[in-house]
């Protein structure tokens, strides 16, 4: 008799186990947790420490800056950083876009710092959203606000687009309905969105944000109206003119905020809105009188935005530089003979420019200098008689005259 032959696996079998094979190599690479780069970048932890450490010493405004970046960057598309990315002439990037024009660029600096260091430590490991994503939480952290985990895991954008941001980020003159719509469509709750408003608590707001609603606007406690009229009188003339946003504690994160609001404290349009609406107002009330549920509510808040969104595995890239994605770099360098660039006009382009501010080198960052520059702040001898040596800011003149 002959022998039988070995029984055959149904091709049907041999899909399945493939699939199955395949679904679990992407789960895997899909998948966040809180030890990341334990093995793969095992200084993760030190270096970004010691990079955001010594930039916040050096630009105290950078936390306040970094906070507004994330948010911005998490909000519209999900936290990819796409932000990061640079415009390019073929492309105009989110943080061209008209509504990101005022975001300050120590931040933005921070991330390119960080990057290169863990670069030489740990090469295409890192992503530049887990840098921002971790850069954020720390300097809350560092300004006496709540500390929160963060999963890593996250992949960069490919793309970034200006266009993409319509109607997907608050504007300060938004009612508080259509607020409540914008978090609502990305799936948080008010008081969510009134726990993320305690961002307000640090950081500053431009004249142009808020100037001509001083005079109309009756929610304005009548002498904070008037200093922030004579702080913001040279807008016109220079548009950089800023205040900021908790003129008590400027530089703590606390819940001042939340308490200035009923003294007609507030400083934008919508800070009013959060006080007047009853939708929000209780929320505004509690994390006024307890600061430890505004900081428990924020970092569960930030821990929900910090994973809106994200893309993992092979949905999205680990840069090589934060401020240019993989496919636009090699795209430009492709097409260089095709549209006549030179080489320095091609590494402005992809923004390789190595600038320089004072005596401090930034090192590469975007060649567009509003990256770079920081914002200037009014300083009260402006408008007091105070000796030069005076540091204060406007802020610190408009507390004194409430």
């Amino acid at each position: 008799m002959a022998p039988s032959s070995p029984p055959q696996t149904p091709p049907s079998a041999v899909v399945i186990v493939l699939f199955l094979l395949f679904s679990t190599a992407l789960l895997c690479e899909s998948r966040l947790s809180l030890d990341y780069y334990s093995k793969t970048c095992p200084s993760f932890t030190k270096i970004m420490q010691d990079t955001i450490t010594n930039k916040q010493i050096t630009s105290p405004t950078t936390a306040a800056g970094a906070l507004r970046l994330f948010f911005h960057d998490c909000l519209p598309n999900g936290c990819d950083g796409s932000i990061l990315i640079s415009s390019t002439a073929f492309n105009k990037a989110e943080r061209d876009a008209d509504i990101n024009l005022s975001l300050p660029g120590d931040p933005f600096d921070l991330i390119v710092r960080a990057k290169t260091a863990l670069e030489l430590a740990c090469p295409n490991t890192v992503s530049c959203s887990d840098i921002l994503a971790v850069a954020t939480r720390d300097l809350v952290t560092m300004l006496g606000g709540p500390y929160y985990n963060v999963y890593l895991g996250r992949k960069d954008s490919r793309v970034s687009s200006a266009s993409s941001l319509e109607g997907k980020l608050p504007k300060p003159t938004m009612s508080m309905s259509q607020l409540i719509n914008l978090f609502s469509s990305s799936g948080f709750t008010v008081q969510e969105m009134v726990a993320l408003s305690g961002a307000h608590t640090i950081g500053f707001s431009h004249c142009k944000e808020f100037s001509s609603n001083i005079s109309n606007d009756t929610h304005y406690n009548p002498r904070f109206a008037q200093a922030l009229k004579q702080a913001c009188s040279g807008y016109p003339n220079n548009p950089t003119l800023s205040v900021f946003n908790d003129i008590m504690t400027p530089n703590k994160f606390d819940n001042l905020y939340y308490q200035n609001l009923p003294k007609g404290l507030g400083l934008l349009e919508s800070d009013h809105g959060l006080y007047g609406d009853p939708r929000t107002k209780p929320f505004v009330e509690l994390y006024a009188r307890d600061q430890n549920k505004f900081f428990q509510d924020f970092a569960k808040a930030m821990q929900k935005l910090s994973i809106y969104g994200i893309k993992t595995g092979r949905r999205g890239e680990i840069r090589h530089r934060c401020d240019a994605e993989l496919a636009g770099s090699q795209s430009i360098l492709k097409n260089k003979k095709k549209i006549g660039l030179r080489s320095e006009k091609l590494y402005k382009i992809l923004g390789v420019c190595r600038c320089e501010l004072g005596h401090e080198s930034l090192g590469y960052s975007d060649i567009d200098k509003k990256t770079i520059t920081p914002t200037k702040f009014v300083k009260a001898k402006d408008y007091l008689e105070k000796p030069e040596s005076s540091k204060e800011g406007v802020s610190s003149h408009i507390s004194e005259k409430i």
